[in-house]
């Protein structure tokens, strides 16, 4: 079942998606509005729905709890500003060096929860919570932002990589 409120301009699910029969967000949709996206190539968080209902945008979040959070900070909050009227609404990213090596290239782009810190010398650099999983929802409060992880790349210590701080998306 799908809760709206017709008085307020956005609506969100957060809910398991399941492919196939069992999907009833994506048949509620089809009945109530329209469905305009519901894939994304980005881990975690590949199940993500955006469309209308009645008239009003509606974002439903995948159902692990990582998913949800990244997914959220990457397209949530950056729509809730738009909608305030805010003009800079995407985070500003820092190129830093890598305290971790990442040996598995992946098919979608990967957002790793990660920690800044200093080297024995000054320079930022950014070390990542051992255990990456979707449900491995401590992996958010022992961080502090996300390392970008394109399709495809591996990265070793001391490489640059691009790293987003949770602060920008507030």
């Amino acid at each position: 079942e799908i809760y709206t409120n017709t008085e307020s301009s956005a609506a969100s699910d957060v809910y398991k998606r399941q492919v196939g029969e069992e999907d009833h967000v994506c048949t509620a949709l089809d009945e109530l509005g329209e469905l305009h996206m519901w894939r994304i190539a980005m881990k975690p968080g590949k199940p993500l729905v955006y469309g209308n209902v009645l008239n009003i945008p509606f974002i439903g979040l995948p159902g692990n709890p990582v998913s949800v959070y990244v997914t959220f900070c990457l397209f949530v909050s950056p729509y809730i500003k738009t909608m305030q009227g805010m003009t800079s609404v995407l985070p500003t990213s820092l190129q830093v060096k890598a305290n971790f090596t990442w040996s598995r290239p992946g098919k979608r782009r990967e957002y790793l929860r990660a920690r800044l810190s200093r080297d024995n010398d000054g320079y930022d650099q950014v070390e990542i919570y051992p255990q990456q999983g979707s449900g491995v929802l401590t992996s958010t409060s022992w961080a502090d932002g996300l390392v970008v992880v394109p399709v495809g790349v591996t990265i070793k210590k001391n490489d640059m990589v691009e790293y987003l701080a949770f602060k920008e998306f507030l």
